[in-house]
């Protein structure tokens, strides 16, 4: 049964409420499957290896923004909340700090690119629309890559801001 979460304390929701919106989002899938060619390179597996897939809806007001999908190695991930069909209290990445797993760095590539027929359908798209992909790989403290995310957004209005400490 999938979980919706607005709740104070909710990262997604505090960002909407400072621009004035209600942001929830809505587990739609939370267990193993096979890794595409794409996520087993960015995790250091093999493709076809099972990985742990967290597949979400962002929601704004109640309307589809963002499509995220998340993916873990299982040694790290099997038999933790990450695997389980329910909401992450501190969400994530402070779940992999608790496992040990510090998030250390961060790689990005974002592409703009036409929706698919299927994001059309999830984000309350036209025919034809654009969208923002941003791919990322999170590596902990030792270097190794503990989660990559595919998030794939409505690209109007959104913005894409990055600060960096040298």
């Amino acid at each position: 049964m999938p979980y919706v979460s607005g709740q104070p304390g909710d990262a997604w929701g505090a960002e909407a409420a400072q621009h004035g919106g209600t942001g929830t989002q809505r587990l739609v899938e939370a267990g193993e499957v096979p890794a595409s060619a794409a996520v087993a390179d960015a995790l250091g597996l093999d493709a076809g290896e099972p990985v742990i897939l967290r597949r979400r809806v962002m929601l704004l007001d109640d309307h589809p923004v963002e499509l995220v999908e998340s993916y873990y190695p299982p040694a790290l991930a099997r038999g933790t909340r990450l695997a389980e069909p329910r909401k992450i209290r501190g969400g994530a990445v402070a779940l992999l700090a608790e496992l040990g797993h510090q998030p250390q760095r961060v790689r990005e590539d974002v592409v703009a690119r036409l929706a698919t027929a299927e994001e059309q359908s999830e984000l309350h798209l036209d025919d034809p629309a654009c969208v923002l992909q941003l791919s990322r790989v999170l590596f902990d403290q030792d270097g190794v890559a503990v989660e990559a995310s595919v998030m794939t957004m409505v690209a109007e209005g959104r913005r894409l801001r990055y600060e960096l400490t040298p």
